[in-house]
Formats: C-alpha cells, structure tokens, sequence
C-alpha cells in the first residue's frame, strides 16, 4: 500500500509532534504501559516508530474517506476517533487490555487502541503478513468508531445486556461482519494507493483472524455458537462486499438472511 514516503520519526518529540497533528496518542508508548502511573518517559524502539508512521498514516486515509462519505450516507459530519498505540498492556475507560486482547475499540472514550507488536504477531504467528493487512486492522477499528458515530454500536450493546450468551455472540458476530464491510468499504476509496496483491493480504487476514480457523489453530473444534466474529469465509465475504460496492448500504448485516 503505497501511503506516503517515510516521515523520518527520528525520536519521542517527533512521535509526539505526528500524533498531535494526526490523532494519534503515542502516550502509552512513551510511558510504558499506559496505567496511569507515574513512569519515566524511554526511548521508542524502531518498531514503535514505524508502527506510529505507519498508523498515521493509514488513519490519516481513514480521515479523509470518512469525512466524504459521511454526509451523503448518513446526513452529518465525521467526527473521527483517535488511535492509541500502546505497548504490551494499556488502561481504557473500557478496561484494562494487553496485546494479547488485539485490537480493539472503546467507545466510551471514542477510541481504537493497537499493540504495537500486535503486527509483529500477525505477521509471525498467524502468517498474516504485508503492510494492508496491517491497514486493515486499523481501518476494521476505525469502522467500529463508524458504527458509534451512527448509533448502531450503542443499540447493538444495548441488545447484547439483555441477551443470552449465545445470542449476544450472535449479535457481535453481526457486529463484527459489518465493521470488515466497512473495512471494505475505505479500502475501495483508496484504491488509487493500492499495490498489486494489497487486496489478497487483507483477505488472508481475514481469513486469518476467523472464529473456525482461530478455533482449529488452538486445537479445537470449531463451535459456532461461541464465535464471535464471524468465520473466516463470512469475514473475507462481507470484506469483499464492502469493497465492490464501495457504499455503507452494502453492508447490513443486521438485516442479512445469510452471514
């Protein structure tokens, strides 16, 4: 994904100075651990300034695409989330979280918080590697912040406190399946930065990061019931959706027969 030269992050004040300016919170990072405590500020790794570079970047293309589609899909302006990279464990207004959580959105604070070496483990463990998969990772948050914008996570969540388990994990997968819509949605209005075979990384992702596959790789025997996000043919379906119909419209898994 061709998304810009390199920016040079050179050090803490240049890190700082690019989430200011791209809404990104690199605090966590710089503190350790992000809980809150009193802790000194150390030096970024090379992997903590290439994930910074790289995430402002690609929330910069979440930004713009969001902000045009907006106002004709859903009648108001984008006011768009910030990403918090921390460093293996972190505090939101949601909870506490570690990088082995994943990614994941707080709406209570509207943001998206990202381990920096959560790539490093897709990459290396799930053998879901390349720069749009990565992408993908941030923009399926971001979509997440899509779906608070317009109402549909609050009444989702809302949904899932009066459900049974099995039926809140059955509401979250449809959750889950609209956000890598969504996902594919952005990825279609940033086509112009697409490279040769960017597609094909993000639905190895996906395919990757499904209940069934995730499921077997621990050992187990996939149960459907317990899933939570989708499988990993639903997630690279509803991605790919998103991606040629490149409209909000095409991804409403609420009211779908078929996931």
């Amino acid at each position: 994904m061709a998304v810009g030269g390199g920016l040079g992050l050179g050090g803490v004040l240049l890190v700082l100075a690019i989430g200011y300016f791209t809404g990104i919170d690199v605090s966590p990072i710089l503190t350790g651990s992000g809980s809150g405590q009193s802790q000194q500020t150390r030096p970024l790794t090379d992997r903590e300034e290439q994930a910074g570079e790289f995430s402002s970047q690609v929330l910069a293309t979440t930004e713009q695409v969001w902000s045009d589609i907006f106002p004709n899909a859903f009648g108001k302006p984008y006011d768009p989330p910030t990403l918090v990279l921390f460093s293996q464990v972190t505090q939101s207004p949601c909870g506490g979280a570690s990088g082995a959580t994943g990614p994941f959105y707080c709406p209570v604070d509207e943001k998206a918080y990202l381990d920096t070496a959560f790539f490093a483990f897709m990459q290396q463990e799930l053998g879901a590697g390349g720069d749009f998969a990565q992408a993908y990772v941030i923009a399926h948050e971001v979509a997440h912040h899509v779906q608070d914008e317009i109402g549909i996570l609050a009444e989702v969540n809302a949904m899932r406190q009066r459900a049974s388990e099995r039926e809140a994990n059955a509401l979250t997968v449809r959750l889950e399946l609209q956000a890598d819509c969504l996902s594919g949605v952005w990825a279609s209005y940033v086509d112009d930065l697409l490279e040769p075979g960017d597609i094909d990384e993000a639905l190895n992702a996906a395919q990757r990061i499904g209940d069934d596959y995730l499921q077997r790789k621990a050992g187990r025997v996939p149960n459907p019931h317990t899933f939570t996000h989708g499988t990993s043919e639903q997630r690279q379906r509803w991605f790919s959706n998103g991606y040629e119909a490149g409209s909000p419209a095409a991804c409403d898994t609420f009211g779908a027969d078929r996931l």
